[in-house]
């Protein structure tokens, strides 16, 4: 005898809606990650993986230890090791024990870093206001509304 499947949950009219909502974000987050990840390696030698470690180092100035690095990034330490030791190759991040913890290090950007991320921060920013362009302010104000109420509904 075989089982008895579970009956699918019932569906709200607005399913479908919502669904193509979905497919439209995600179809809008991949286009625009594709265009900074492309602007990013052709302009700078970089990858976006690499900008969003500089990005979060450049937010803390003493450094972070790369536990909280990954923390913030939400990726495990493996995948910012690689990434970090690149940049302290370059001479763009610095390591330093953790005073009190010998297996803790503290990563920081160098000044080297700072600049070179001050450059790639800023072309980064018009990348996005060219890619957004078509969108006034009333627009932009509304699209950031609606998004951020995306999944508070279990806040509630």
């Amino acid at each position: 005898m075989s089982e008895a499947k579970p009956a699918a949950p019932a569906l709200s009219p607005l399913s479908k809606q919502r669904l193509r909502l979905w497919l439209r974000i995600l179809r809008a987050t991949r286009t625009t990650e594709a265009e900074l990840r492309e602007r990013l390696r052709t302009g700078h030698d970089s990858t976006l993986p690499r900008f969003d470690v500089l990005a979060t180092l450049n937010r803390y100035p003493d450094g972070l230890r790369m536990s909280e690095l990954s923390a913030h990034l939400k990726v495990s330490n493996g995948n910012v090791t690689g990434i970090v030791e690149r940049l302290v190759g370059e001479g763009l991040a610095e390591r330093a024990s953790v005073e009190g913890d010998r297996r803790a290090q503290r990563v920081r950007l160098t000044e080297a870093g700072r600049a070179r991320f001050a450059r790639m921060a800023a072309e980064h920013e018009a990348w996005i206001d060219h890619i957004f362009a078509g969108l006034d302010e009333a627009e932009l104000d509304t699209m950031i509304g609606l998004l951020g109420r995306i999944g508070q509904e279990g806040e509630r």
